[in-house]
Protein backbone atom coordinates (compact mmCIF):
# COMPACT_ATOMS: atom_id res chain seq x y z
CA UNK A 1 0.00 0.00 0.00
CA UNK A 2 1.46 3.65 -0.85
CA UNK A 3 0.15 6.44 1.24
CA UNK A 4 0.88 10.13 0.76
CA UNK A 5 1.19 12.25 3.64
CA UNK A 6 0.70 16.37 2.65
CA UNK A 7 2.09 18.81 4.63
CA UNK A 8 5.49 18.38 6.90
CA UNK A 9 4.58 20.26 9.92
CA UNK A 10 4.46 18.35 13.65
CA UNK A 11 1.37 16.67 13.21
CA UNK A 12 2.23 15.15 9.25
CA UNK A 13 6.06 13.75 10.87
CA UNK A 14 4.20 12.72 13.89
CA UNK A 15 1.61 10.50 11.42
CA UNK A 16 4.37 9.85 8.81
CA UNK A 17 6.64 7.84 11.84
CA UNK A 18 3.70 6.43 13.15
CA UNK A 19 2.69 4.93 9.64
CA UNK A 20 5.59 3.59 9.31
CA UNK A 21 5.57 1.84 13.02
CA UNK A 22 2.50 0.72 12.74
CA UNK A 23 2.12 0.09 9.08
CA UNK A 24 5.52 -1.03 8.23
CA UNK A 25 4.05 -2.96 5.14
CA UNK A 26 3.19 0.84 3.78
CA UNK A 27 5.47 3.06 1.71
CA UNK A 28 5.24 6.34 2.95
CA UNK A 29 5.63 9.28 1.05
CA UNK A 30 5.82 12.85 2.66
CA UNK A 31 5.46 15.89 0.62
CA UNK A 32 6.09 19.22 2.03
CA UNK A 33 5.48 22.74 0.13
CA UNK A 34 8.72 24.91 2.42
CA UNK A 35 12.35 24.12 2.06
CA UNK A 36 12.19 23.04 5.46
CA UNK A 37 9.60 21.34 7.56
CA UNK A 38 7.67 22.40 10.33
CA UNK A 39 7.99 26.00 9.00
CA UNK A 40 4.50 27.67 10.31
CA UNK A 41 2.29 26.26 12.98
CA UNK A 42 4.96 23.60 14.34
CA UNK A 43 7.88 26.63 15.18
CA UNK A 44 5.50 29.48 15.70
CA UNK A 45 3.77 28.27 19.05
CA UNK A 46 4.73 29.31 22.95
CA UNK A 47 6.61 25.93 23.00
CA UNK A 48 4.27 24.86 25.54
CA UNK A 49 3.40 20.92 26.80
CA UNK A 50 -0.21 20.71 27.04
CA UNK A 51 -1.36 17.96 29.66
CA UNK A 52 -5.25 17.99 28.52
CA UNK A 53 -6.66 20.84 30.92
CA UNK A 54 -9.05 22.58 29.38
CA UNK A 55 -11.14 20.25 27.18
CA UNK A 56 -13.96 18.92 27.00
CA UNK A 57 -13.93 14.82 29.01
CA UNK A 58 -14.56 12.26 26.34
CA UNK A 59 -13.88 14.26 23.27
CA UNK A 60 -10.94 13.79 20.87
CA UNK A 61 -8.71 16.45 22.03
CA UNK A 62 -8.59 15.56 25.68
CA UNK A 63 -7.93 12.21 24.51
CA UNK A 64 -5.33 12.72 22.88
CA UNK A 65 -3.69 15.66 24.60
CA UNK A 66 -3.28 13.64 27.46
CA UNK A 67 -2.18 10.44 25.48
CA UNK A 68 0.33 12.73 23.55
CA UNK A 69 1.87 14.40 26.22
CA UNK A 70 3.05 11.47 27.63
CA UNK A 71 4.22 9.96 24.14
CA UNK A 72 5.81 13.18 22.89
CA UNK A 73 7.97 13.80 26.58
CA UNK A 74 9.29 10.04 26.02
CA UNK A 75 10.34 11.01 22.26
CA UNK A 76 12.08 14.24 24.18
CA UNK A 77 13.84 11.71 26.45
CA UNK A 78 15.18 9.24 23.57
CA UNK A 79 16.21 12.27 20.98
CA UNK A 80 17.88 14.55 23.63
CA UNK A 81 15.54 17.14 23.09
CA UNK A 82 15.59 19.96 25.15
CA UNK A 83 12.66 19.71 27.39
CA UNK A 84 11.55 20.51 31.11
CA UNK A 85 8.06 19.24 33.09
CA UNK A 86 7.49 22.58 35.02
CA UNK A 87 4.24 22.88 35.67
CA UNK A 88 2.07 26.14 35.51
CA UNK A 89 -1.08 28.11 37.49
CA UNK A 90 -4.01 28.98 36.33
CA UNK A 91 -5.04 31.87 38.16
CA UNK A 92 -8.61 32.91 39.70
CA UNK A 93 -7.58 37.10 39.80
CA UNK A 94 -10.91 37.82 41.70
CA UNK A 95 -13.91 35.85 43.47
CA UNK A 96 -16.21 35.75 40.23
CA UNK A 97 -13.31 33.37 38.67
CA UNK A 98 -13.18 30.57 41.42
CA UNK A 99 -16.25 28.99 40.20
CA UNK A 100 -14.87 28.85 36.67
CA UNK A 101 -11.55 27.40 38.04
CA UNK A 102 -13.38 24.72 39.97
CA UNK A 103 -15.20 23.49 37.15
CA UNK A 104 -11.89 23.90 35.81
CA UNK A 105 -10.23 21.61 38.29
CA UNK A 106 -12.60 18.70 37.70
CA UNK A 107 -12.50 18.70 34.50
CA UNK A 108 -8.90 17.86 34.63
CA UNK A 109 -9.44 15.54 37.13
CA UNK A 110 -11.79 13.90 34.53
CA UNK A 111 -9.63 14.04 31.83
CA UNK A 112 -6.89 12.19 34.04
CA UNK A 113 -4.31 14.62 34.57
CA UNK A 114 -2.34 13.61 37.94
CA UNK A 115 -1.47 15.94 41.08
CA UNK A 116 -3.62 19.03 40.38
CA UNK A 117 -3.15 21.31 43.45
CA UNK A 118 -5.96 23.75 44.38
CA UNK A 119 -3.58 26.97 45.95
CA UNK A 120 -5.14 30.29 47.80
CA UNK A 121 -3.04 33.13 49.50
CA UNK A 122 0.52 32.42 50.50
CA UNK A 123 0.65 28.99 48.38
CA UNK A 124 0.06 30.76 45.23
CA UNK A 125 2.79 33.34 45.74
CA UNK A 126 5.66 29.91 47.08
CA UNK A 127 5.29 28.79 42.90
CA UNK A 128 4.47 32.41 41.73
CA UNK A 129 5.79 35.18 44.16
CA UNK A 130 4.20 37.59 41.48
CA UNK A 131 1.33 36.39 40.46
CA UNK A 132 -2.00 37.96 41.30
CA UNK A 133 -4.99 36.12 42.48
CA UNK A 134 -7.64 34.46 45.30
CA UNK A 135 -7.11 30.87 43.88
CA UNK A 136 -4.97 28.83 41.56
CA UNK A 137 -4.83 25.46 40.22
CA UNK A 138 -1.26 24.32 39.76
CA UNK A 139 -1.09 21.82 36.49
CA UNK A 140 2.29 19.83 37.54
CA UNK A 141 2.37 17.96 34.27
CA UNK A 142 2.45 21.17 31.90
CA UNK A 143 5.89 22.04 30.60
CA UNK A 144 7.94 23.89 27.56
CA UNK A 145 9.46 22.08 25.17
CA UNK A 146 11.56 22.73 22.06
CA UNK A 147 9.33 22.15 18.98
CA UNK A 148 11.72 23.49 16.24
CA UNK A 149 14.16 20.61 17.92
CA UNK A 150 11.51 18.03 17.58
CA UNK A 151 10.95 18.69 14.03
CA UNK A 152 14.24 17.97 13.06
CA UNK A 153 14.70 14.72 15.02
CA UNK A 154 11.13 14.17 13.86
CA UNK A 155 12.38 14.05 9.87
CA UNK A 156 15.15 11.92 10.92
CA UNK A 157 12.94 9.45 12.97
CA UNK A 158 10.78 9.30 9.69
CA UNK A 159 13.85 8.85 7.38
CA UNK A 160 15.59 6.23 9.42
CA UNK A 161 12.01 4.33 9.51
CA UNK A 162 12.02 4.00 5.98
CA UNK A 163 9.77 7.09 4.65
CA UNK A 164 10.20 8.89 1.96
CA UNK A 165 10.18 12.84 2.98
CA UNK A 166 10.30 15.67 -0.24
CA UNK A 167 10.23 19.79 0.58
CA UNK A 168 9.89 22.00 -1.91
CA UNK A 169 6.56 19.82 -3.50
CA UNK A 170 3.60 21.76 -3.31
CA UNK A 171 0.33 19.88 -3.71
CA UNK A 172 -0.85 21.27 -6.93
CA UNK A 173 -3.70 18.88 -8.19
CA UNK A 174 -5.26 15.66 -6.84
CA UNK A 175 -6.99 13.15 -9.68
CA UNK A 176 -8.62 10.08 -8.65
CA UNK A 177 -7.07 7.04 -9.97
CA UNK A 178 -8.69 3.62 -10.03
CA UNK A 179 -8.97 3.27 -6.24
CA UNK A 180 -6.95 5.68 -4.97
CA UNK A 181 -4.68 9.20 -6.49
CA UNK A 182 -2.17 10.50 -8.39
CA UNK A 183 -0.27 13.37 -6.44
CA UNK A 184 0.75 16.49 -8.69
CA UNK A 185 3.22 18.92 -7.65
CA UNK A 186 4.06 20.68 -10.72
CA UNK A 187 7.26 19.02 -12.01
CA UNK A 188 6.61 16.30 -10.42
CA UNK A 189 3.68 13.81 -10.04
CA UNK A 190 2.91 10.62 -7.55
CA UNK A 191 0.78 7.36 -7.43
CA UNK A 192 -0.95 6.88 -3.82
CA UNK A 193 -3.26 4.54 -2.60
CA UNK A 194 -4.33 6.79 0.03
CA UNK A 195 -3.98 10.84 0.68
CA UNK A 196 -3.52 11.95 4.83
CA UNK A 197 -4.16 15.73 4.76
CA UNK A 198 -2.35 17.43 7.27
CA UNK A 199 -1.65 20.40 5.29
CA UNK A 200 -2.25 22.79 8.46
CA UNK A 201 -3.03 26.34 7.61
CA UNK A 202 -4.11 24.95 3.89
CA UNK A 203 -6.20 21.95 5.23
CA UNK A 204 -9.46 22.79 3.46
CA UNK A 205 -7.65 23.80 0.14
CA UNK A 206 -6.28 20.62 -0.16
CA UNK A 207 -9.51 18.96 1.03
CA UNK A 208 -10.89 20.42 -2.26
CA UNK A 209 -8.70 19.46 -3.98
CA UNK A 210 -9.89 16.33 -3.58
CA UNK A 211 -13.46 16.61 -3.97
CA UNK A 212 -14.42 17.66 -0.52
CA UNK A 213 -16.73 20.98 -0.08
CA UNK A 214 -15.39 23.88 2.01
CA UNK A 215 -18.30 24.37 4.50
CA UNK A 216 -15.86 24.31 7.06
CA UNK A 217 -13.67 27.15 5.95
CA UNK A 218 -9.79 27.82 7.80
CA UNK A 219 -9.53 31.63 9.30
CA UNK A 220 -6.14 32.55 10.03
CA UNK A 221 -5.98 33.96 13.20
CA UNK A 222 -2.50 35.92 14.24
CA UNK A 223 -1.39 35.85 17.63
CA UNK A 224 1.57 38.45 18.61
CA UNK A 225 3.90 38.12 21.50
CA UNK A 226 5.75 40.58 24.01
CA UNK A 227 8.94 39.16 25.70
CA UNK A 228 9.84 40.86 29.10
CA UNK A 229 13.27 42.37 29.33
CA UNK A 230 15.75 40.87 30.49
CA UNK A 231 16.08 42.30 34.14
CA UNK A 232 12.29 41.45 34.68
CA UNK A 233 12.27 37.95 33.67
CA UNK A 234 12.11 37.10 37.72
CA UNK A 235 8.95 38.13 37.59
CA UNK A 236 7.36 35.05 35.80
CA UNK A 237 9.07 31.84 37.22
CA UNK A 238 7.17 29.09 34.86
CA UNK A 239 3.46 29.69 33.51
CA UNK A 240 1.27 31.41 34.81
CA UNK A 241 -2.34 31.03 32.56
CA UNK A 242 -5.85 33.04 33.12
CA UNK A 243 -9.15 31.44 33.20
CA UNK A 244 -10.87 30.93 30.21
CA UNK A 245 -13.71 32.93 29.82
CA UNK A 246 -16.64 31.36 28.42
CA UNK A 247 -17.56 34.42 26.38
CA UNK A 248 -13.93 34.58 24.56
CA UNK A 249 -13.17 31.90 22.04
CA UNK A 250 -9.44 31.80 22.12
CA UNK A 251 -7.74 31.33 25.90
CA UNK A 252 -6.24 34.82 26.18
CA UNK A 253 -2.88 36.43 27.22
CA UNK A 254 -0.74 34.73 29.50
CA UNK A 255 3.11 34.30 30.24
CA UNK A 256 5.40 31.68 29.36
CA UNK A 257 9.13 30.82 30.52
CA UNK A 258 10.43 29.54 27.14
CA UNK A 259 13.02 26.30 27.03
CA UNK A 260 15.35 28.83 24.92
CA UNK A 261 15.81 30.88 27.90
CA UNK A 262 13.62 34.26 28.36
CA UNK A 263 9.58 34.75 29.08
CA UNK A 264 6.74 35.39 26.80
CA UNK A 265 3.72 37.46 26.87
CA UNK A 266 0.47 37.03 24.87
CA UNK A 267 -0.71 36.14 22.50
CA UNK A 268 -3.76 38.09 21.41
CA UNK A 269 -6.16 37.13 18.47
CA UNK A 270 -6.77 39.22 15.21
CA UNK A 271 -7.75 38.29 11.52
CA UNK A 272 -4.34 37.51 9.93
CA UNK A 273 -4.26 39.02 6.72
CA UNK A 274 -2.65 36.26 5.41
CA UNK A 275 -2.77 32.58 6.17
CA UNK A 276 1.23 32.94 6.68
CA UNK A 277 1.07 36.41 7.74
CA UNK A 278 3.54 36.99 10.92
CA UNK A 279 3.76 40.87 10.39
CA UNK A 280 1.06 43.11 10.18
CA UNK A 281 2.43 44.41 6.82
CA UNK A 282 2.36 40.75 5.29
CA UNK A 283 -1.06 40.32 3.19
CA UNK A 284 -2.07 37.68 0.39
CA UNK A 285 -5.04 38.93 -1.40
CA UNK A 286 -6.56 35.19 -2.26
CA UNK A 287 -5.93 34.51 1.32
CA UNK A 288 -7.46 37.59 2.94
CA UNK A 289 -10.60 37.59 -0.32
CA UNK A 290 -10.88 33.94 0.80
CA UNK A 291 -11.81 35.24 4.59
CA UNK A 292 -13.65 38.43 3.76
CA UNK A 293 -16.11 36.55 1.39
CA UNK A 294 -16.67 33.73 3.90
CA UNK A 295 -20.17 34.56 5.54
CA UNK A 296 -19.01 32.83 8.99
CA UNK A 297 -16.37 35.02 9.76
CA UNK A 298 -18.92 38.28 9.74
CA UNK A 299 -21.21 36.29 12.12
CA UNK A 300 -18.22 35.12 14.18
CA UNK A 301 -17.36 39.55 14.39
CA UNK A 302 -21.22 40.57 14.94
CA UNK A 303 -21.59 37.74 17.77
CA UNK A 304 -17.99 38.44 19.09
CA UNK A 305 -18.00 42.28 18.49
CA UNK A 306 -16.31 43.65 21.73
CA UNK A 307 -13.82 40.98 22.20
CA UNK A 308 -12.64 41.88 18.17
CA UNK A 309 -13.01 45.25 19.01
CA UNK A 310 -10.16 44.98 21.94
CA UNK A 311 -8.07 42.09 20.36
CA UNK A 312 -7.56 45.10 17.58
CA UNK A 313 -6.92 47.49 20.41
CA UNK A 314 -4.50 45.35 21.78
CA UNK A 315 -2.76 44.34 18.51
CA UNK A 316 -1.76 48.24 18.04
CA UNK A 317 -1.57 49.65 21.74
CA UNK A 318 1.62 48.30 23.95
CA UNK A 319 -0.65 49.75 26.62
CA UNK A 320 -3.77 48.11 25.86
CA UNK A 321 -1.53 44.92 25.93
CA UNK A 322 0.14 45.59 29.14
CA UNK A 323 -3.34 46.31 30.95
CA UNK A 324 -4.11 42.57 30.00
CA UNK A 325 -1.62 40.97 31.18
CA UNK A 326 -1.24 43.03 34.63
CA UNK A 327 -4.07 41.12 35.79
CA UNK A 328 -2.08 37.89 36.22
CA UNK A 329 1.02 40.03 37.17
CA UNK A 330 0.11 43.60 38.69
CA UNK A 331 3.98 44.34 38.91
CA UNK A 332 4.31 43.84 35.26
CA UNK A 333 5.13 47.78 33.44
CA UNK A 334 4.73 48.89 29.91
CA UNK A 335 8.31 49.61 29.70
CA UNK A 336 9.09 45.88 30.99
CA UNK A 337 7.60 44.77 27.42
CA UNK A 338 9.66 44.41 24.21
CA UNK A 339 8.34 42.74 21.06
CA UNK A 340 8.40 39.06 20.58
CA UNK A 341 7.34 37.07 17.67
CA UNK A 342 4.06 35.88 16.36
CA UNK A 343 2.65 32.46 15.37
CA UNK A 344 -1.27 32.28 12.92
CA UNK A 345 -3.38 29.55 14.38
CA UNK A 346 -5.07 27.72 11.60
CA UNK A 347 -8.93 27.41 13.16
CA UNK A 348 -11.59 25.92 11.40
CA UNK A 349 -14.87 28.28 11.56
CA UNK A 350 -18.14 27.08 10.08
CA UNK A 351 -20.61 28.78 7.84
CA UNK A 352 -22.67 29.97 11.08
CA UNK A 353 -19.77 31.48 12.83
CA UNK A 354 -18.44 29.30 15.35
CA UNK A 355 -15.23 27.82 15.85
CA UNK A 356 -14.37 23.89 16.07
CA UNK A 357 -13.79 23.53 19.07
CA UNK A 358 -12.67 19.55 18.78
CA UNK A 359 -9.72 17.71 16.36
CA UNK A 360 -11.88 17.13 13.29
CA UNK A 361 -10.75 14.01 11.27
CA UNK A 362 -12.69 13.23 7.97
CA UNK A 363 -12.59 9.91 6.35
CA UNK A 364 -13.00 8.63 3.28
CA UNK A 365 -12.19 5.09 1.70
CA UNK A 366 -8.94 6.59 0.45
CA UNK A 367 -8.42 9.40 2.31
CA UNK A 368 -8.41 11.11 5.71
CA UNK A 369 -8.09 15.13 6.03
CA UNK A 370 -7.58 16.10 9.63
CA UNK A 371 -9.45 19.73 9.22
CA UNK A 372 -9.26 21.22 12.29
CA UNK A 373 -6.52 20.54 14.67
CA UNK A 374 -5.16 23.48 16.44
CA UNK A 375 -3.17 23.83 20.06
CA UNK A 376 -2.73 21.15 21.47
CA UNK A 377 -2.01 19.36 18.38
CA UNK A 378 2.12 19.96 18.96
CA UNK A 379 1.90 18.48 22.19
CA UNK A 380 -0.27 15.77 20.89
CA UNK A 381 1.08 15.18 17.32
CA UNK A 382 2.24 11.39 17.91
CA UNK A 383 -1.21 10.70 19.81
CA UNK A 384 -2.64 12.38 16.10
CA UNK A 385 -0.26 10.28 13.89
CA UNK A 386 -1.22 7.22 16.50
CA UNK A 387 -4.74 7.54 15.71
CA UNK A 388 -4.60 8.23 11.90
CA UNK A 389 -2.15 4.98 11.34
CA UNK A 390 -5.14 2.94 13.11
CA UNK A 391 -7.70 4.35 10.86
CA UNK A 392 -6.02 3.77 7.68
CA UNK A 393 -7.80 0.50 6.56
Amino acid sequence: MKICVIGGGIVGLATTIQLRRLRPEAEVLLLEKEPEFGRHQSTHNSGVLHAGLYYKPGSVKARMAVRGIRLMTEFCRDHGIAHEICGKLVVAVDESEVPRLKALHERGRQNGLAGLEWLEGAAIREIEPNAAGVAALRVPEEGIVDYGGVVVAMAAEARKRGAVLITGSRVERLEPEGKGWRVFTGAQEYASDYIVNCAGLHCDRVSALAGEPRSTRIVPFRGEYFKLRPDREHLVRNLIYPVPDPTFPFLGVHFTRMIQGGVEAGPNAILATAREGYRKTDINLVDLWDAVTFPGLWRFMRQHAGMCRDELLRSFSKRKFCESLRRLVPALREEDLIPGGSGVRAQAMTPQGGLAQDFELIERPNALHVLNAPSPAATASLAIGEEIAGRIP
